[in-house]
């Protein structure tokens, strides 16, 4: 059945065919229509161009579609399961994934060198000039409304409930459903390159491309000669509903009678926005196998004394209660913290940016709660001494490599004394992971913070590296814009148990 905007989705995890689940190979398919709102309708390119330019908009990462989901078990509701925040949960897990995970599940994430390289491992839309400016002509009242169809997969183990899960007797246990609820605002949109797109399409379309005339041949070639490092556009994702500078025109213009020409680029802020949107088709696509009777009671017989366990996390946001000054950050919170094994703290720029975070440029950086800092020494957000830490805090700094986004988000500074940076990369894959373990006798010892539920206070303090109109965080533009507070992400370890009796 169709799902209208807002509207939850219950589907069930179970199929009959099988007596054990694979939780781990298992993943959703959402099938679904959002009308975009563009404030530009692209209509001034020249027909060469047109199809070979294109705009990306999709998801960094598909679990982030998620906005809110809750588990029954048996027709209940498991304790604990409710996450009403599930689209920053669903970054912070799927950030720190490395970098060959992400390669290997194409239409899964969304690197942006790949986007931007208009290659085919993308989970979103690429949607041409060409597309959207036959969309929009006939539109009179701005924002102009386009309908894009999308279809998305999340596995089941990019969800961090279901990341511990694998191997799941269903038949013994009992089934499980999930109910949830979308997000459009997850959606991050980012101009492709257009030397690359271009060179792309019409390799692929030379047959066309040759039999079309020495006029559309004479402009593809003149794009080429005259492409300028002057034509800069956002060279990042940018959160949808928010505004990036996109090429909105592109056209060889005369300059003598004598045909010599000239290539003309428009770039203009654009925000692109949702509507609204309806999801036409769910899918459980579901592995598994069947058992023998032989199998199932052993199985049965051994969880009769003691319970199945799945060890799970699970994330808790607390916003502060007010955000960055011109001479930097101190703000505190009191907040009840129940085994918290590491901290996480986000950055927004803008209250609309819910999976696009940059980097502070902060110094002497720490969060204490319990009479302990975190970490033990002052951070610089932009330093090799944190660097460093951050990938051994989220285990990237040995065989496992982290995606250059990330990377780039943690060592590529805004700015200096003197001047503002503008980004040639993306940079929107920024938190800060803080672990919360104990010094035993030389060893690493993590059994979390913990106040019994009784409210602590938790205090966040910095300082900009660089002050005043350069510092890139309290000044998030030239127009007198500043951010609003940052917000702390507790992490939890829990964990489940079933029985064949009781479920």
């Amino acid at each position: 059945m169709p799902s209208l905007f807002d509207k939850e989705v219950i589907i069930s995890l179970s199929d009959p065919d099988h007596d054990v689940h694979q939780i781990q190979n298992s993943f959703l398919t959402l099938e679904f229509t959002m009308n975009l709102l563009f404030d530009n309708k692209f209509d001034k390119f020249d027909d060469a161009y047109k199809e070979g330019t294109y705009i990306s908009v999709g998801l960094n990462n598909s679990a982030e579609l998620n906005k809110q989901y809750v588990l029954y078990h048996r027709g209940k509701t498991i304790d604990g399961s409710l996450q009403n925040d599930a689209t920053t949960e669903s970054f912070i897990y799927n950030t720190i994934k490395p970098k060959l995970e992400k390669n290997n599940n194409r239409f899964v994430h969304s690197p942006y060198e790949n986007i931007r390289g208009d290659d085919i491992s993308c989970c979103g839309r690429y949607l041409s000039i060409k597309s959207i400016s036959e969309a929009l002509a006939p539109k009179q009242v701005v924002p102009y409304v386009m309908p894009v169809s999308f279809t998305v997969s999340i596995p089941l183990d990019d969800l961090l409930i279901f990341s511990a899960f694998s191997e799941y007797p269903n038949s013994l246990f009992g089934d499980l459903k999930i109910k949830f609820k979308i997000n459009p605002n997850a959606f991050v949109f980012c101009q492709v390159d257009p030397v690359i797109s271009l060179a792309k399409f019409y390799t692929i379309c030379k047959d066309e491309l040759l039999s079309s005339g020495q006029d559309k041949l004479k402009d593809i070639d003149l794009f080429f000669r005259n492409w300028s490092l002057t034509f800069q556009y956002t060279y990042m994702f940018t959160q949808i509903g928010c505004t990036a500078d996109l090429i909105t025109g592109k056209r060889a213009e005369e300059l003598t009678p004598s045909g010599l020409k000239n290539l003309v680029c428009d770039i203009k802020p654009v925000t692109v926005s949702v509507r609204n949107y309806i999801i036409t088709a769910v899918t459980a696509n579901l592995s598994g196998y069947k058992a023998s009777d032989t199998c199932l009671n052993r199985v049965r017989q051994f969880y009769s004394t003691r319970p199945f366990v799945v060890p799970a996390q699970r994330i808790e946001s607390w916003a502060f209660p007010s955000g960055a000054a011109l001479n930097g950050l101190r703000t505190s919170q009191n907040i009840p913290l129940s085994h918290v094994t590491d901290m996480c703290l986000i950055f927004l720029k803008d209250p609309r940016c819910i999976t696009c975070f940059e980097n502070p440029c902060y110094q002497n950086m720490q969060v204490s709660t319990l009479g302990r800092n975190f970490p033990d020494f002052p951070m610089n957000t932009l330093n090799e001494q944190f660097f460093t830490m951050q990938l051994q805090a989220i285990n990237l700094d040995n065989i496992f490599e982290a995606t250059d986004e990330y990377e780039d988000s943690l060592a590529t500074p805004r700015g200096t004394a003197t001047r503002r940076y503008n980004p040639n990369t993306d940079i929107t894959s920024f938190f800060i992971t803080l672990q919360c373990e104990r010094n035993s006798n030389g060893a690493l010892t993590f059994v979390g913070l913990d106040t019994q539920n009784q409210n602590t206070l938790v205090e966040l303090r910095g300082m900009p590296i660089y002050q005043g109109a350069v510092d890139t965080y309290y000044n998030v533009d030239t127009n007198g814009k500043h951010p609003p507070p940052p917000v702390l992400y507790t992490v939890h370890d829990i964990f489940r148990l079933f029985t064949p009796n009781n479920g």
